[in-house]
């Protein structure tokens, strides 16, 4: 109960650093880059309903950030380091007891379900 609890803080942490990283850093450079002095303004207006396409990308930006850190910093670890311990055994080629149809593996001399001997 408690790593829920201090992952959803440390969550809500990283969250706020990455909507200040996107919100401070990076949509003013790509506002830079077309003309427009505050990028979250950005949108239009049809119908007399506005439509706020600057905030969408910044919450669209945020959210590929959020995913691309977990991925590569939690998923990706952790799924090596299972890969690494990893100590189950491997899968050895299986063949078919003529006397009870059991599964046994291939090399065997004597089926371990039967006890009938093997040619």
């Amino acid at each position: 109960m408690i790593d829920l609890a201090v992952a959803v803080v440390v969550g809500a942490a990283f969250t706020a650093v990455v909507n200040s990283l996107v919100k401070d850093l990076i949509t003013p450079l790509v506002a830079a880059l077309i003309g427009k002095p505050d990028f979250s303004k950005l949108g239009f207006t049809l119908n007399r309903s506005h439509f706020a396409v600057g905030d969408f990308v910044n919450a669209l930006i945020t959210f590929l950030l959020d995913a691309l850190v977990i991925y590569y910093f939690i998923v990706v670890p952790l799924r090596l380091a299972a890969e690494r311990f990893d100590r189950s055994e491997p899968v050895l080629a299986q063949k078919t007891c003529p006397e009870c149809m059991s599964e046994i593996p291939q090399d065997a001399r004597r089926c371990k379900f039967c006890t009938a001997v093997l040619r």
